[in-house]
């Protein structure tokens, strides 16, 4: 019996073998699981309950029964379960989970709340605006999953080498085992041996996993700084930007505005007020809502307006219920004999000049530092804006940008866009309806959270802080999420390019070369993880 040892088969080389690739396995899913962490966190958000203000009593109940209209009572420390405006009280919010920024955000009557966000001081009462999939939490999760699922075009490349990888090595296995066992006179057992340990070590999970677990993180991290990227493609396009183009109003400036002079021509300023007031009303424009908040203070005579609509960069056409119409914008409302003088807006009723308009604006505080960066990192600024020729120049002046287009309409913006976008990869940084043909256009649309609905979803990224400083930020994230996927590339493919020619030529038997398979998609996920914490 002593003599029949090498006869007898035995089975610990497959059981190691399979012990080795499940172990890889769970430590792969383990891994991909941390990549997908920022998507859970925000999710985690969601679960909360509800304090219902019900004929004087207060009902606890899941923020899933709560419908819009709904009054919610929160008080100190309680998350806030649905987006609302508050009708009573104020309060400290923390929105970190949706900015970034650590700061509360003190909150009082008429202001919005955001759904997940929490009350660190305070107590208030809430009327439901929107519940369930159509809260802006909600709504970013369900962006962020649409997100992770866009393939940048890098991905193409490891996507085309593995549907090819596997007959590939399959074919190398067949050669290995014939020149071994024909050629080189190996035994069979040998020449068996260095086939599997070929099958075995063979990685296509790498390059499978090189792109979409640094895509997720990548993600992960700019929804954690406030930044919502709509799509791994666009982190792409983001890190390979030469020019950056800036609307005026609400990007680099605060989009505050304060009304400097009122030129009534054939009315009281009294009565002029009270038609800007009313129809400005209707618009979400920086300009139209700074003038109506400033307005609002001097409790103006209420116009009953029975249609009004607004022109992409002209501005705002309504009649009134006497069968009045009115205009007011900007000069390309004027007629070829009316003075423009140094006025910005201007206001007709029934095709007559009734008032002249000049406003101000400030700079944002950190409109100057961005274009520094920009600078630094061959991103060429380019301001392109509808406003007057005379203050676009003077604000590129103050920021240093040399490349300036004024008084342009929407679709004059968006051939400008075209234009530049053949010169190198461009983004468009704006905020009103007259920009969003221009976003859509652009390789990047850039939008800021408080701009009007149709420019965020014109936008490839959405900035949930209204500040330019995380455009920064959102520069930086791109190109190291770009540069962690080509390390991954790298690895995936010059692990196998070394790992088979050593397998073929028997140097690594099959259990050494299921474990290092296993810890070969583990380095590229651990590589892609380190995008949440590295310094950039």
């Amino acid at each position: 019996m002593q003599n029949l040892g090498p006869d007898f088969l035995f089975y610990e080389t497959a059981a190691t073998i399979i012990t080795l690739v499940l172990l890889g396995n769970v430590l792969e899913k383990r891994s991909v699981t941390q990549t997908t962490s920022a998507v859970r966190d925000l999710m985690k958000f969601q679960e909360a309950k509800a304090n219902k203000l019900l004929n004087g009593e207060i009902l606890i109940v899941n923020s899933q029964e709560v419908v819009p209209g709904d009054t919610l009572v929160i008080n100190s420390g309680d998350k806030i379960p649905v987006d609302g405006e508050i009708i009573w009280g104020e309060a400290s919010v923390n929105e970190s989970m949706l900015t970034g920024e650590s700061l509360p955000v003190e909150k009082s009557k008429y202001d919005q709340v955001i759904g997940g966000t929490l009350i660190e001081k305070g107590s208030i009462h809430i009327l439901v605006t929107k519940t369930g999939k159509h809260t802006i939490l909600s709504q970013i999760i369900d962006l962020m999953k649409k997100a992770q699922s866009a393939k940048p075009p890098i991905q193409k490349l490891g996507d085309q080498v593995a549907a090819i990888f596997v007959p590939v090595v399959v074919g190398i296995a067949v050669l290995t085992f014939v020149l071994a066992y024909y050629s080189f006179d190996l035994s069979f057992q040998k020449s068996m041996l260095n086939a599997i340990a070929v099958l075995v070590i063979s990685c296509p999970c790498a390059m499978g996993l090189a792109t979409p677990t640094a895509v997720m993180v990548g993600l992960g991290r700019a929804a954690k700084n406030g930044i919502l990227i709509k799509g791994g493609n666009t982190l792409e396009e983001i890190a390979k930007l030469k020019y950056m183009v800036f609307d005026k109003t609400g990007t680099l400036t605060t989009g505050k505005f304060k009304i400097k002079k009122i030129d009534s021509i054939s009315i009281s300023q009294k009565k002029a007020e009270s038609i800007i007031y009313g129809i400005e009303a209707y618009s979400n424009h920086p300009i139209a809502r700074s003038l109506v908040s400033e307005l609002s203070a001097g409790n103006p005579e209420k116009i009953i307006f029975t249609k009004v609509s607004e022109e992409k960069g002209l501005g705002m056409n309504g009649t009134d219920s006497e069968g009045n119409t009115y205009q007011f914008g900007s000069k390309q409302i004027l007629d070829q004999d009316e003075e423009q003088g140094d006025f910005s807006l201007f206001l007709k009723m029934n095709g007559t000049l009734l008032a002249r308009i000049e406003i101000e604006d400030e700079i944002k505080a950190d409109a100057s530092r961005l274009i520094t960066t920009l600078k630094n990192m061959g991103i060429k600024p380019v301001l392109l804006s509808g406003d007057l020729k005379k203050k676009c120049e003077d604000l590129a002046a103050i920021l240093g940008i040399e490349e300036v287009y004024a008084e342009t309409q929407p679709h004059q913006k968006l051939e400008i866009i075209e234009s530049i976008k053949k010169r190198g990869k461009t983004a468009m940084v704006g905020d009103g309806i007259n920009d969003a043909p221009a976003l859509t256009t652009s390789d990047v649309g850039i939008s800021m959270s408080d701009s009007s609905q149709i420019a965020i979803q014109s936008a490839e990224v959405v900035l949930l802080k209204n500040e330019l400083g995380v455009i920064d930020q959102m520069l930086r994230i791109g190109k190291h999420t770009l540069l962690t996927i080509k390390q991954n590339l790298f690895w995936a493919f010059f692990y196998n390019v070394v790992a088979i020619p050593v397998a073929a030529f028997g140097f690594l038997n099959p259990m050494v070369g299921a474990l290092t398979m296993a810890f070969s998609d583990v380095i590229v996920i651990g590589n892609s993880i380190r995008l949440k914490t590295k310094s950039l």
